[in-house]
């Protein structure tokens, strides 16, 4: 079946760990009615005739079930909140990252590597790439969140450390090599950008060639419901990824991405999980065998504007198509329950000076939405140059939209 990304007799015999995880789920009494009268899964078919599992149904049955680890420590971390409410996550001591390990090593004992992801407030993937680096046997310089006037002196001490990899999430990791750019700083050391949490970033890719000509990106991909789901290395396109062994991924209807376990250690119960990815299941041209999954994007994206969907990742992708335009972000204004403004925030080179005003009117006649929704009151529809973007202050995230709520 090429909606999976195993086949059915690699897939197949492991199964077992689905069929624990829908006998949890049954013992979950809001979600119990839903899986009555289900087929225990023994085959791919029945696997992917079971209902999928969302991001609120996961955070009802944690609360029920509360797993907890049976060795070492059981940590709990939050996911979410860029673009919707924060929902917790389960995991033991070590993130289930020898298993990845035992698969893709991005760093080796040789590599001082700058773990640049948010540390603390709850969130996962610091401390998940820690455990890895510890398996690498690497050295560690664990960063987190820096100010603003922080950046130079960091970079300076990277420079004299000799530092060979950093990673975080691409908002951040564009943070670090613009201001880098911009200093005139260089990092000819630095050989590996490791990134999880965000879509890969191409205008990355300008100033990594300016700071460090010889970096290259290493990618994972998943949740802190998943956990690390695949992995790419710098042969393979950024939005594909080699799945584990222990992870099962399905193309579902209009290409909706679902993930299920195969990894009895899993505590999370993910049977049909859906992240709001959409993907497919298709081939990578870096020669390694297997079938790999592609990561199109978000479907969660459209959001709703008086009643019309908006296609928020188009409207940025068409945003910073523009000269001097470095990264966009849409914010949505709400007033008891209706979107009452939009902007358009944009990130902008200094030595470039962008037309906001006709932007918004390109925008404006160019976008059906936009034109529709804000017909009789067009002025509630902004385009505006900022000197930062709104950021996830526990996360380090930048998501493409914000939404937020006017008293």
């Amino acid at each position: 079946m090429t909606d999976f990304s195993l086949p059915a007799q690699d897939a197949e015999p492991r199964l077992h760990v689905a069929r624990s995880n829908l006998e949890r789920l049954l013992t979950v009494p809001e979600l119990a009615p839903r899986y009555a009268g289900a087929q225990a899964p023994d085959t791919l078919a029945a696997l992917a005739a079971l209902p999928p599992l969302m991001k609120d149904d996961l955070n009802v049955a944690l609360a029920h079930l509360e797993p907890r680890a049976e060795h070492g420590a059981t940590w709990l971390f939050q996911s979410g909140g860029s673009t919707g409410a924060p929902k917790v996550g389960y995991a033991p001591t070590g993130f289930y990252m020898a298993g990845v390990a035992a698969h893709w090593q991005p760093l080796d004992r040789t590599d001082v590597f700058v773990n640049a992801w948010g540390a603390g407030r709850m969130w996962g993937a610091h401390f998940l790439v820690a455990a890895l680096a510890d398996l690498s046997g690497c050295q560690v310089i664990a960063l987190g969140s820096v100010a603003r006037d922080e950046y130079a002196d960091w970079l300076s001490f990277f420079a004299d450390r000799e530092v060979t990899a950093i990673g975080g999430t691409p908002s951040v990791l564009r943070l670090w090599f613009a201001h880098a750019r911009a200093a005139g700083v260089t990092l000819p050391a630095l050989r590996k950008v490791l990134w999880l949490g965000e879509a890969w970033q191409p205008q990355l890719e300008e100033d990594m060639a300016v700071v460090a000509p010889g970096a290259r990106r290493w990618g994972m991909f998943g949740s802190t419901e998943t956990w690390v789901v695949g992995t790419n290395t710098p042969d393979c396109p950024a939005d594909r990824f080699h799945t584990l062994p222990e992870q099962l991924v399905h193309v579902g209807e209009d290409e909706l991405l679902d993930f299920t376990t195969l990894d009895p250690e899993m505590l999370n119960p993910v049977l049909r999980y859906r992240t709001g990815d959409a993907g497919r299941i298709t081939d990578c041209p870096c020669g390694r065998p297997g079938r790999v999954m592609q990561v199109l994007g978000r479907r969660d994206s459209v959001v709703q504007v008086r009643g019309l969907g908006l296609h928020v990742d188009e409207l940025i992708e068409r945003v910073e198509r523009e000269a001097g335009v470095a990264r966009a972000q849409v914010v949505i204004t709400e007033k008891q329950g209706r979107v009452s403004g939009v902007d358009v925030l944009l990130l902008t080179d200094p030595a470039v000076d962008v037309d906001t005003e006709r932007v918004r009117k390109d925008l404006f006649s160019a976008t059906f939405t936009l034109s529709t929704a804000f017909l009789h009151d067009p002025e509630s529809f902004r385009v505006r140059a900022v000197g930062a973007l709104i950021s996830n202050d526990r996360t380090g995230k930048t998501a493409n939209f914000v939404v937020r709520e006017e008293s």
